[in-house]
């Protein structure tokens, strides 16, 4: 079964994105027989409180160019491009990272993947604006997974790649990123979501931070996607799948030099990270140690994350992080 929706629906209907049941396999496919062959993690959303802030602490901070506008959504161009972060209007919800993972995907063809979707019980979801088709499909907990071509922008055209009214930043931004680097994901279970993405789209573990945590490589061993969670519950009630964080890089990664720099543009250290789930508050940063327990450097492989004006919790790491062992985090041997 295929249902048809329009972009701009899709993207409103972001935060409010329900857990689904899925059909799962009983056991995971090696990863070099999966159907679909993923090439880059593309794109993210953030549901926030005043786009228009957003969109100015963002550009004041990297520099980021307008690529797109699709309604009252804004698509900011992460380094190079294509990728970008998508910027929408929370409404009356709290802010929130976005339930959405974006993939590029190798030889797209819609016909194709849109069968190897319903061939598994998966609900396709065909997108369109204008001549652009794209497609989206829930995975167990309900994150949409947004498989689009190698050269999508979120423009025009068949394959979504026309971004022909690139804004650039007013501002050249303090820090200068290059990519995105790996999403963490709260799920129920992680097990069955590893399975899940193995089977389907070919993730395969590029490193362990933890004998049960293993990092799921997307495309180039320096991406990845992390799982967490295990059918836990708060007051009786499963907890909702959630993107805990995401990730981008950036080249020269030099964790003192960096703190400085955030917080001369007003993103104040508190220490050490958040305990027991608490939230860190907005604008503020602080650095975690992963140590060999969890597969990084003797003395810890520094992680160094911020907060948005939203409290929105994101990650800065080296181009070479792999999730992996050694002080970037760039030893991935699996």
């Amino acid at each position: 079964m295929t249902a048809k929706m329009t972009r701009r629906t899709l993207l409103k209907a972001i935060p409010a994105l329900m857990i689904a049941p899925r059909s799962m396999p009983q056991s995971p496919t090696p990863a070099a027989n999966s159907p679909i062959k993923l090439r880059k993690l593309q794109h993210f959303g953030l549901n926030v409180s005043d786009v228009q802030r957003s969109v100015d602490f963002y550009q004041g901070l990297f520099g980021m160019p307008v690529q797109a506008r699709r309604g009252p959504n804004v698509y900011l161009r992460i380094g190079a491009g294509p990728q970008f972060l998508i910027l929408s209007p929370a409404g009356s919800k709290p802010p929130s990272i976005a339930s959405l993972v974006g993939f590029t995907v190798d030889n797209f063809n819609f016909k194709r993947l849109t069968k190897t979707l319903t061939d598994r019980n998966l609900i396709a979801t065909v997108i369109t604006s204008g001549d652009t088709a794209e497609l989206s499909f829930d995975d167990p907990d309900g994150i949409a997974v947004h498989l689009v071509d190698p050269s999508y922008c979120g423009g025009s055209g068949p394959l979504g790649n026309v971004c022909e009214n690139v804004e650039p930043s007013p501002n050249k931004g303090v820090l200068a990123l290059r990519d995105l680097s790996h999403f963490t994901i709260s799920v129920s279970n992680a097990e069955r979501s590893i399975a899940f993405y193995q089977e389907l789209l070919g993730l395969k573990p590029q490193a362990h931070q933890g004998p049960t945590a293993p990092v799921m490589g997307v495309g180039d061993k320096i991406q990845f996607l992390m799982f967490t969670g295990g059918g836990g519950a708060r007051g009786g009630a499963p907890r909702p799948a959630n993107i805990n964080h995401v990730c981008m890089n950036m080249e020269g990664f030099n964790v003192e030099g960096i703190l400085k720099t955030l917080e001369a543009y007003g993103i104040k250290p508190r220490g050490s990270a958040p305990t027991g789930g608490a939230a860190a508050g907005p604008l503020v940063s602080y650095v975690s140690l992963r140590m060999p327990n969890r597969g990084g450097a003797e003395g810890g492989t520094p992680e160094l994350y911020f907060t948005d004006p939203d409290g929105l919790l994101l990650q800065l790491q080296d181009v070479t992080y792999c999730g992996g062992g050694g002080i970037l985090g760039s030893v991935c041997t699996e």
